[in-house]
């Protein structure tokens, strides 16, 4: 049954090579790598990314597609849970990375496929919710930065934009704090002050112009 690991590098400071040992961290076995490197996750479905259309011709019935997490699969709710349900119904099992999730169509139980579509769909909107965060917390940490003087930058982040859509992206998946901070490297104290107020944490480093 191969593995094909698909990732979605949408910034230059993003790391395939990071996403790859955190999957093989989880014991993950990997046959088979396809990224999308430079791809915006909320303009664009699975289908319209230049791999995510090679995804879509490789995948066969028993195959495995692993991703770090379920928003990788579209660029929002609709697309997510359609694109899971596409593969499953190709024969295809789906896991993530991160809370080792697996979806699949093995079973024929009815009261078990509803409650496996439920958790399709709850994870999904928990993967919208946490694009549509980061935007609303961008935005303002934007609109912070412009007020800001800049005389005085405060203490320099001691975490990459990369890093702190890590942490947020975790943080929403329900990971606790020590959790985070041993999976991104940054101290518990920092990951605790990103989730008591993430849209200080963004203008941060747009004052730092990190």
């Amino acid at each position: 049954m191969p593995v094909i690991f698909y990732a979605r590098v949408s910034t230059a400071e993003q790391n395939l090579d990071h996403q790859i040992a955190q999957a093989l961290a989880a014991g993950f076995e990997i046959d088979e790598i396809i990224a999308d490197h430079g791809v915006s996750g909320v303009s664009t479905t699975l289908a319209e990314r230049p791999q995510g259309k090679r995804l879509f011709d490789r995948l066969r019935a028993g195959d495995v597609l692993l991703v770090r997490w379920v928003d990788r699969l579209g660029r929002n709710y609709r697309d997510v849970t359609d694109t899971i349900r596409h593969f499953i119904r190709q024969g295809v099992v789906i896991r993530t990375v991160i809370n080792g999730m697996t979806f699949d169509g093995s079973t024929s139980d009815p009261m078990q496929q509803a409650v496996r579509d439920s958790l399709i769909s709850f994870m999904a909107a928990m993967a919208q919710a946490q694009a549509e965060a980061t935007k609303e917390a961008q935005k303002a940490g934007i609109e912070a930065a412009r007020r800001d003087d800049r005389k005085y930058l405060g203490k320099k982040p001691s975490y990459s934009r990369a890093a702190l859509g890590s942490v947020q992206e975790m943080l929403v998946t329900g990971a606790g704090a020590s959790a985070v901070a041993k999976e991104t490297g940054l101290s518990r104290q920092t990951v605790l002050r990103i989730k008591a107020d993430p849209i200080a944490a963004d203008a941060a480093l747009l004052r730092w112009r990190l």
